[in-house]
């Protein structure tokens, strides 16, 4: 018999708490039809300071619990969670803004193959969200969508239900209003089964705690760094790519000034060749960190190496494996230049051109032994991961001879 246990936070929320709960409490004959036996309802009051958790605890069919003081949207409802006996986890907040109507449809994706499925308010067509947060909105999703490369319409909606086994796989999870973009984020790179709901969204009740600009750069932040310990490539990666083809650009866009004949740099000129130089340089380091850091994570986690920009490798094997070779052939070919050009510079060569020539020589070197270095820290760290399954596979071959 399938449970769902529902969890509303709630912080001074003395206005909205009865509403809310009641129409929660008032679906448990459409979650039967559903397929849910049960409706288990936790109001976590979070320190407020107003009668919210007086008027909760009135209410019939609520279960209460009380923080001593403000802890946190996110640790409510951690709480929340910790406390609920149901298979089937769901929250939602108390300002009304989300419609506990909808709760016997996400059951019942919950209960045909979904893992964690979230009520969309950028998918529905009854949505009364101001602009500015559906603009937030719109690119927390787009960007979780690129850098997780799984379709994402709502990364950071307050209505969800989930199976309870999924927890272990995504926490830790945050105290704050960043919990559920987090949560989302854990869940792509987790592998979770994510299903949308398409939700219609009304006005709060109440004054709104969301800061635009603050909890805005703190979900961006959060989506971010948690993408950085499951893939740090797709993050470092794509920076490093950046500065990689800017340079790029520019080393053509001299080549192309060369063959039409022009020889000497002016101001702008001078000052490309320099943002290239820099830009190239550090394109390649992060590029490669971010390569490196995936080793790490892998360590870590203890799993398979997660390579590829673009949610599956463009190489086999991955890019990384050919630095070596990248690396000496740019050693190579900066040693040779530097020294044809060194020669021809002793023998009476133009010096108006002889330093293009070995600033060119610097930054293939430079490039060379930095690939160089970071092939061998990858391949260091690559052992390291399959140490423990080689040595397993070893021990039981041997086993059997």
């Amino acid at each position: 018999m399938t449970t769902l246990s529902v969890i509303i936070p709630a912080y001074n929320e003395e206005d909205g708490i009865a509403e809310i709960a009641e129409r929660v409490l008032s679906v448990k004959d459409d979650l039967q039809e559903a397929g849910v036996a049960d409706l288990e309802l936790l109001v976590v009051d979070d320190g407020s300071g107003d009668g919210t958790a007086e008027v909760a605890s009135q209410i019939a069919g609520v279960r209460l619990i009380r923080h001593g003081v403000n802890r946190g949207y996110g640790a409510a409802l951690k709480t929340g969670f910790s406390n609920a006996t149901g298979d089937l986890i769901g929250f939602l907040d108390a300002d009304g803004t989300y419609p506990p109507e909808y709760f016997p449809q996400l059951c019942r994706k919950a209960m045909n193959g979904g893992e964690l499925v979230i009520g969309s308010r950028m998918s529905g067509t009854d949505s009364k969200m101001p602009l500015t947060r559906r603009v937030g909105n719109y690119f927390f999703a787009t960007l979780l969508t690129l850098i997780g490369w799984q379709k994402v319409s709502d990364s950071a909606s307050g209505m969800r239900v989930f199976r309870r086994n999924i927890l272990e796989r995504i926490y830790p999870l945050p105290d704050g209003l960043n919990l559920t973009p987090v949560m989302s984020t854990r869940a792509v790179h987790e592998g979770i089964q994510m299903v949308e709901v398409p939700i219609p969204y009304d006005e709060r009740v109440g004054s709104s705690k969301l800061s635009i600009f603050r909890d805005g750069s703190l979900f961006l932040q959060s989506i971010i760094w948690t993408v950085l310990t499951y893939n740090p490539v797709r993050i470092l990666g794509i920076i490093g790519l950046i500065g990689i083809f800017f340079a790029l650009s520019v080393a053509i866009a001299l080549v192309v000034a060369r063959v039409r004949g022009i020889t000497t740099l002016g101001p702008w000129g001078v000052s490309a060749l320099y943002a290239a130089m820099v830009a190239g340089i550090t394109g390649i380091t992060i590029f490669a960190l971010g390569s490196t850091f995936n080793y790490l994570v892998s360590l870590f986690y203890k799993q398979p190496i997660r390579q590829g920009l673009f949610g599956r490798p463009i190489f086999n094997p991955s890019l990384d494996h050919y630095f070596s070779w990248i690396g000496l052939g740019a050693l190579v070919a900066g040693l040779l230049l530097g020294g044809i050009s060194t020669i021809l510079g002793v023998n009476g060569g133009d010096i108006a051109r002889q330093w293009l020539y070995l600033l060119g020589s610097a930054m293939f070197i430079l490039v060379g032994v930095q690939l160089i270095i970071y092939w061998i820290l990858m391949r260091v760290l690559e052992e390291l991961s399959q140490r423990e399954a080689m040595t397993k596979k070893d021990m039981g071959s041997y086993a059997r001879e």
